[in-house]
């Protein structure tokens, strides 16, 4: 046990040097130089050129967006503006264009037969299943009664009657695909405390207004054409008018504040963000329902009920600004010229593992000098080594072992 403790403590004071090998050998010279080649380039290229790696990278971008919707409809007979169809009339980052409305007139509070398949009865215990559903126009009351056209049997409900019946087929309005779409946008990246706009200092005020967006010819223009952006989504005019949908613009900005501010510029992408649901039958589209409110004149309230579909837009803004920065770019470099080594490590496994002369090769790489043979050492002339061999060359300067391929054993 003694021993074992012993051994234990000697091997923990034990130092490692490293020992130079100069392997004259075509093969892995080649291999060598390749790999650290490689390695170069790719810090080069890709992490100092492509990724920036110099620079010192704002992502917490500070944005505001106003957009505002222009453009004349017809609808069920109406002509319809902006004030008709855009939802919210703010003209924020989010908004709606609505292109179907199924509207029910003269709603007051009262008892009404329901309206679909699903609330037919025959009896009043069949409306008992239904009390306290959520798919009703109104509060189920649990009696079975006849519908409006007296032919058919519905439950019967409390609430704004009559019943809303949002199963009539309602034309679209596909005038929507010639309206156009202004938006403005400003960010600030407040680490380098730069703010830029999307309306480029060199358009004026008449090029705004006549140019359209275009991702070749005029990209820069803030107003787009709803047409347009559908096709850069890949999507119908009709199909999203009847449903609905949700379609996404993003704006990206990337700026290189090496150079001159004016180079900081916005760059336009579009998808559709409901795209998993375009399929689904059960929820598919977009709508949502308001309510305009009325009194007769002895005051009792009444409404019109509108069921709006809608393309609903989502402006969404993204950025990142860099700047040359003195920490980031040390500290890459240092990972550079710390990555090149690995080409000595796979040589090393080649040359261990795989040549001819492998064992020669560990016998000169690794080797064990103890106490003994340092005392012992004293003794001998400057010319003796401890654990060369006759015939191997060796530097007295660096403590290299040159190891040539004619050394190797055949």
């Amino acid at each position: 046990m003694g021993s074992f403790g012993w051994g234990l403590v000697t091997n923990f004071f034990t130092y490692e040097t490293t020992k130079s090998v100069l392997v004259k050998s075509w093969s892995v010279g080649i291999i060598n130089r390749v790999a650290q080649l490689l390695i170069i380039s790719y810090f080069f290229g890709w992490v100092f050129v492509h990724e920036k790696a110099y620079q010192a990278f704002d992502t917490g971008i500070e944005s505001s967006v106003m957009t505002k919707v222009k453009g004349l409809g017809y609808h069920n007979g109406r002509v319809m503006d902006v004030a008709d169809y855009v939802f919210p009339q703010q003209g924020a980052g989010i908004f709606c264009i609505m292109t179907k409305v199924i509207v029910t007139e003269n709603q007051f509070q009262g008892y009404c037969s329901e309206v679909g398949g699903m609330f037919k009865c025959t009896k009043d215990e069949d409306c008992h299943k239904h009390m306290g559903s959520i798919l009703s126009n109104g509060v189920i009351t649990g009696v079975c009664v006849n519908s409006t056209n007296a032919t058919k049997a519905h439950c019967e409900s409390f609430g704004w009657c009559p019943a809303e019946n949002d199963r009539v087929a309602v034309k679209p309005m596909l005038d929507v695909s010639n309206f156009t779409i202004f938006i403005k946008n400003s960010v600030r990246f407040p680490m380098f405390d730069v703010t830029r706009g999307n309306l480029i200092s060199t358009m004026t005020s008449d090029d705004i207004r006549k140019c359209t967006y275009h991702p070749e010819t005029n990209p820069y223009c803030p107003i787009f054409r709803v047409t347009d952006v559908l096709n850069y989504t890949n999507q119908n005019v009709a199909d999203l008018a009847l449903k609905g949908g949700e379609i996404g613009i993003n704006i990206e900005w990337k700026c290189n504040l090496d150079l001159d501010i004016e180079y900081c510029l916005p760059k336009y992408k579009f998808t559709r963000l409901d795209a998993p649901f375009a399929k689904n039958a059960i929820s598919s589209g977009y709508n949502f329902r308001f309510a305009k409110y009325f009194q007769t004149e002895n005051g009792t309230e009444f409404r019109t009920l509108h069921k709006a579909f809608a393309i609903r837009f989502d402006v969404m803004v993204t950025g990142k600004a860099g700047k040359f920065d003195i920490i980031p770019t040390l500290i890459n470099l240092v990972a550079a010229f710390t990555s090149v080594g690995l080409g000595t490590v796979l040589c090393d496994i080649i040359l261990l593992n795989f040549l001819k002369g492998a064992d020669q090769y560990k016998a000169k790489k690794f080797e064990e000098v103890s106490e003994a043979q340092i005392d012992a050492s004293h003794g001998r002339s400057p010319d003796s080594q401890l654990s060369l061999r006759p015939g191997i060359k060796s530097s007295y300067d660096s403590g290299a072992i040159s190891l040539d391929a004619s050394d190797q054993p055949v």
